[in-house]
């Protein structure tokens, strides 16, 4: 599967596979929260983002930017995502947020509103 902007339809991630083995996922501090090529839709029992939001490895994002709007671009060492969502495909339609402090694990939260899977 890919994600793509819901908007103009560009390839917004590489090719995913659901992760079913939830023993991959690494809640320290500056590591990747999902491996890399995998994607985890957030249920209610999830403490990471709201339920629906597709998670993904940041080196899974393609075709993307950080938000034009220089508000959303907080964080001390990397982006903390408080500040409403901060990626953008290259076409500038808000996709997620990414998630990249130091202080936390790192991910891509995919906005599932503003994306469709092909």
């Amino acid at each position: 599967m890919k994600l793509v902007c819901k908007s103009c339809e560009i390839e917004i991630s590489n090719v995913l596979t659901e992760l079913n083995d939830i023993s991959l996922i690494k809640e320290e501090m500056e590591e990747d929260y999902i491996p890399q090529g995998y994607f985890l839709i957030v249920n209610e029992e999830d403490k990471v983002d709201e339920k629906g939001t597709i998670i993904i490895n940041m080196k899974d994002l393609i075709n993307s930017n950080h938000h034009p709007d220089g508000d959303r671009l907080n964080g001390c060492c990397g982006l903390d995502g408080l500040d409403g969502m901060n990626r953008v495909c290259i076409n500038d339609h808000e996709i997620g947020t990414e998630n990249s402090d130091c202080w936390m694990p790192h991910y891509i939260a995919i906005n599932p509103n503003m994306v469709n899977f092909t």
